[in-house]
């Protein structure tokens, strides 16, 4: 058991995965873009982060539908997913003292993300990060909540046998960044200096992971 920052007993913790177990948000969203623009849609750079980092698919592809004016294709979302498998095999990095920190822990912990479980243990096993996450995964298509509900992270804690209030959140999405702030626990946010003066109140940003052994530590 220990304590962050604002004094509040922290007794678990939650992982997003892309962004912040593994770095594969940029893959994603390049698998993305290349997608959409074969239905005709384009995406600037900066306009896909900020719309994809963190989206359930389905929203993904809907977005794309309304901009592209039809329905995308039959087998769209799968041929779009196996694009991403084949990248994130050809050579994926955990994210900066992601190792580290998972083996400093010693309070509960898991990952929750709006992935399949299939995409989740694809990454963490290309990254080498799979051994420390045996029975700690969590995916939005099992529990049938997808953030920015906090049902997901709710359904973590129960998990992970934590009450909501003693859990901290990691995440770098605002979807998972508001999904954390309203289950009621401490969210820390692994953001860039610009958008660190844009999060809401009570949440903590970190530039690295390496900045929560401390917090985190017993």
């Amino acid at each position: 058991m220990t304590k962050d920052v604002s004094g509040r007993r922290i007794e678990g913790v939650l992982f997003d995965c892309d962004g912040v177990l593994v770095d594969s948000e940029r893959v994603a969203i390049e698998c993305i873009v290349e997608s959409a623009a074969e239905m005709g849609v384009i995406y600037d750079p900066e306009e896909a982060e900020r719309q994809f980092t963190g989206a359930r698919m389905a929203n993904t592809v809907r977005d794309i539908e309304k901009r592209a004016g039809r329905a995308v294709p039959v087998g769209f979302e799968e041929d779009l997913r196996a694009k991403m498998a084949r990248k994130f095999e050809g050579g994926l990095e955990p994210m900066a003292g992601a190792k580290a920190l998972i083996e400093s822990l010693s309070l509960p912990f898991c990952v929750a993300s709006n992935g399949p479980r299939a995409k989740m243990e694809l990454t963490l096993k290309v990254t080498g990060l799979i051994e420390y996450f045996k029975g700690r995964i969590v995916s939005a298509y099992e529990v049938g909540v997808w953030k920015p509900d906090p049902g997901l992270f709710l359904h973590a804690a129960r998990h992970i046998g934590v009450e909501p209030e003693r859990c901290a959140v990691v995440e770098d999405s605002d979807y998972g960044i508001s999904a954390g702030v309203d289950a009621g626990m401490q969210v820390f946010a692994l953001v860039d200096a610009a958008k660190a003066g844009t999060l809401p109140e009570g949440v903590v940003a970190v530039r690295g992971l390496s900045e929560l052994h401390e917090i985190f530590s017993c």
